[in-house]
């Protein structure tokens, strides 16, 4: 039986635990990339903690993963309840909502940073011609975050929504059938009915929300690269600039290190209640 297991198990060591081990190791080390690196103990990590950027970029992703435990979960919910109630379009309705994952980061970010926000060329400038006073999201630092998520709200809601929607399609006719003769509404049916029935997908992707939401990067890094004045900065985008700019791999992989760490603890949950689940029905 290990004989079988052996080349998936040498290419995850191989690909998965060396690099994550040298990673873990780099944030123990004063390395600038190239030199020959120095033990530095703790001293990456206090530097990181003494960082108030640190601070403003973890606060950030905890906003980001609130925003998208909530605004994308429930449209694609209720998108998804939707196709169940109306089978006719089902094909072209998912294509349409399916599509903005299909485009590039950069060229989405792109589009909404020339097309949408800019108080020039875009539809900001466009109402601001036509007697509204809008200024331009990404140049304020209180607003610039959540204009990004904006933009990734757009690519991935839709996503989300065609995987709730396969999950509920394995529900079982019958029963959605008998709630709807005894007169449940959409909400009622959405809350009572379909919720209930998709909920281990709901958990694995509320599980894996957490983790993309600490791991985000590339439409802050496109559309704002963490500004104006760190508005919109996230760890990854701190871990990026002391990485590549700062020279500082060691406090980069600190960085890396706290991210990680949150991830790590949204997985254990997911573990945990999958242990409790089989336990439960068995």
């Amino acid at each position: 039986m290990w004989l079988f297991a052996l080349p998936a198990l040498l290419i995850n060591v191989c690909i998965i635990l060396i690099p994550g081990l040298l990673t873990l190791m780099a944030a123990f080390f004063v390395w600038d990339g190239v030199g020959t690196p120095a033990w530095a103990g703790l001293a990456n990590f206090h530097s990181l903690f003494d960082d108030p950027v640190f601070w403003t970029a973890l606060t950030n992703n905890f906003i980001w993963t609130a925003i998208f435990l909530i605004v994308p979960m429930c449209l694609a919910l209720v998108m998804a309840a939707a196709l169940m109630m109306v089978p006719s379009s089902r094909i072209v309705v998912q294509s349409i909502i399916f599509l903005p994952r299909i485009l590039a980061a950069a060229v989405t970010g792109r589009v909404f940073q020339g097309m949408i926000f800019s108080p020039v060329t875009g539809l900001v400038g466009w109402l601001n011609g036509h007697g509204l006073s809008i200024s331009d999201p990404l140049a304020d630092p209180d607003r610039s975050l959540y204009a990004v998520a904006a933009v990734d709200i757009w690519h991935w809601w839709g996503f989300l929504a065609v995987v709730y929607f396969a999950a509920m399609r394995q529900i079982s006719v019958d029963q959605i059938e008998a709630a709807r003769l005894d007169g449940a509404g959409f909400f009622a049916l959405l809350r009572h009915v379909l919720l209930p029935g998709i909920r281990p997908t709901l958990v694995l992707m509320m599980i894996l929300t957490v983790i993309w939401s600490f791991q985000v990067f590339d439409f802050i890094y496109i559309v704002t690269q963490g500004g104006p004045a760190n508005g919109s900065d996230v760890l990854a985008t701190l871990a990026y600039r002391n990485a590549f700019f700062a020279g500082d791999i060691g406090k980069a992989t600190a960085a890396a290190c706290v991210m990680s760490l949150f991830g790590l603890c949204a997985t254990s949950v997911y573990l945990w209640l999958q242990t409790r689940d089989s336990a439960n029905a068995a």
